[in-house]
């Protein structure tokens, strides 16, 4: 019996022991050091993945699938007693768990890391631009338009709010026809976009308000427009 206990270390994590079960494991715990540690670990790994991401929760029927999936799988060598699948259940629920929540704690590493690296190379396109010598400074009168002698220019805005839910600021270049899209971006105290496309001199850059995302062609009113 005292060896079956230190098989529910699993189970009982996963809260899958009926009442009784739970106060012969409790009883057991407070003097087995060993499943202590093992069940330290396994409230630590949850913890950690808990934490670890802002990717949705997991559906609250996740857990009862899977024990249900796992409680219909039948033994391949040996037959075995109904507790004993029962915790073989729960510890493959706990193993599916962990790896559910790895595989959602990779995907948005990769996300958050992705969209930290196209945001350094922004920052560091608008850096050279500023930095260039040849480069031609507009002052307006919230900001400034930097184009430098390729017409590869940014645009630097300050004290800009962020726009409305499911809204983006878009930037675009006029130059006589339609105005072409220009990048998306979010408010800030003090906000730098390098432009997509060239700002040829007597070309004006505009900024309107957007569906996330960004559109092919203005559908509001520009509330900001500077002229190279």
């Amino acid at each position: 019996m005292e060896a079956d206990l230190h098989d529910l270390t699993a189970a009982y994590a996963l809260d899958a022991l009926d009442p009784e079960e739970a106060r012969e494991y409790e009883a057991h715990l407070a003097r087995c050091e060993r499943c202590r540690d093992e069940l330290a670990s396994l409230s630590e790994a949850a913890g950690a993945l808990a934490y670890a991401t802002e990717a949705p929760v997991p559906p609250a029927e996740l857990r009862a699938r899977i024990l249900q999936q796992a409680q219909r799988e039948r033994p391949n060598v040996v037959p075995l007693r109904p507790r004993r699948l029962a915790l073989l259940g729960a510890a493959a629920a706990v193993a599916a768990c962990v790896a559910v929540g790895l595989g959602i704690w990779a995907a948005s590493l990769s996300n958050k890391l992705d969209r930290r690296d196209a945001e350094l190379r922004a920052q560091e396109r608008v850096a050279a631009i500023l930095a260039a010598p040849s480069s031609r400074t507009i002052a307006f009168g919230r900001g400034a338009l930097v184009v430098g002698r390729n017409g590869e220019a940014a645009l630097v805005v300050h004290n800009l709010k962020d726009p409305p839910s499911g809204k983006t600021y878009e930037a675009w270049i006029s130059a006589g026809g339609a105005p072409r899209p220009a990048g998306t971006f979010d408010g800030g105290e003090i906000v730098s976009v390098p432009l997509d496309g060239a700002v040829d001199p007597g070309a004006s850059v505009l900024v309107t308000v957007e569906r996330d995302g960004g559109v092919d062609a203005p559908t509001q009113k520009p509330f900001l427009s500077v002229q190279s």
